[in-house]
């Protein structure tokens, strides 16, 4: 189990960024495959960047926040 879980912190290093990311290519996996949302295809591009950031912003606020 002490391996699976090193390996998993090297990798991911946090549950936030793993399921935000995983959730963030679902939506995109979506937007991309189901026609009647077409329209919004352009977007895809800078929903990408922003979500990203927005995961990486909250795991860094959720580390320097301090221990109670």
């Amino acid at each position: 189990m002490n391996i699976i879980k090193a390996i998993y912190n090297f990798i991911v290093g946090d549950m936030i960024i793993l399921v935000g990311v995983l959730i963030l290519l679902l939506v995109l996996l979506l937007i991309n495959n189901i026609a009647a949302l077409a329209s919004i295809r352009i977007i895809s591009g800078p929903l990408l960047i922003i979500a990203l950031l927005a995961i990486l912003v909250t795991t860094l606020l959720r580390e320097t926040r301090p221990k109670a």
